[in-house]
């Protein structure tokens, strides 16, 4: 069995964070060491991303297993769970196989709806970058300009950029990724509702969650609250911090 990179930061009732895709733990720091007060927060990398271990499948199944097998190991069960974009459709799809690990969830602006594939022109732009021959991160800053012009996606890209002792490499596994792309936008309905309390947190600005879906996540997901952050968009965790931190530690401990 394979395990997930995680790390742990302090203690008591667990709270799992999961990052969405391209991302990582690291993402996820700030904010988990301001709940690592009254929580234990494990931040983990998942499959073929970060510094998780590289596998040919990619799916939420697959995924949700990783998660199940990362608890198991840890001995937790009663957990919270946060899941921003992929990470809330893992989220999601584990409420379907192992609800009875579940104290609370938290979706962060994703629907369990089907997405259409909109990540090509990124993967299209990790393609251009010349990994084996980079000299330096500045460099590769450039060549994505062209094909990315915002600075703060370009600079959560290139997170993804790791120095080895022969130049730099991707951390996350681009050609498994890139294959299976399809499978990041799938349904994760519950073939039964989950009756937990679950929170979704959705960007303002953002049109991930929208009002003619919320009817259908209120009938898989029972007992679910709704909350948007106003001037926010997708990573709406980056952008807006401490309304996303407030909003969270609120749910929990209603």
């Amino acid at each position: 069995m394979s395990l997930l990179n995680h790390k742990i930061l302090g203690g008591g009732e667990p709270l799992v964070i999961l990052h969405g895709l391209f991302g990582s733990l690291d993402n996820w720091i700030t904010l988990a060491k301001k709940w690592s007060t009254s929580y234990q927060v494990i931040l983990a990398d998942q499959r073929n991303h970060g510094q998780s271990f590289h596998d040919e499948e990619f799916s939420y199944w697959a995924m949700s297993e990783d998660l199940k097998d990362l608890l198991d190991h840890l001995e937790l069960e009663n957990i919270n769970l946060i899941g921003h974009s992929m990470g809330g459709k893992t989220a999601m799809t584990f409420t379907e196989q192992y609800p009875q690990y579940l104290k609370k969830l938290i979706v962060a602006d994703i629907g369990p709806k089907a997405y259409p594939v909109h990540h090509s022109a990124i993967i299209d732009a990790f393609y251009q970058v010349p990994v084996n021959e980079l000299q330096s991160r500045n460099e590769a800053d450039q060549i994505l300009q062209h094909l990315i012009p915002e600075f703060g996606t370009r600079q959560f890209l290139l997170k993804n950029l790791a120095r080895t002792s022969d130049g730099f490499k991707w951390k996350m596994n681009l050609d498994v990724i890139a294959r299976n792309i399809e499978e990041v936008g799938k349904p994760t309905y519950p073939n039964s509702s989950f009756e937990s309390q679950t929170l979704f947190i959705n960007g303002g600005n953002s049109n991930y969650i929208l009002k003619e879906d919320l009817n259908e996540i209120k009938s898989a997901f029972t007992n679910s609250q709704f909350i948007t952050l106003e001037n926010a968009g997708h990573w709406l965790h980056a952008e807006k911090p401490t309304e996303f931190y407030q909003a969270v530690t609120e749910f929990l401990n209603q």
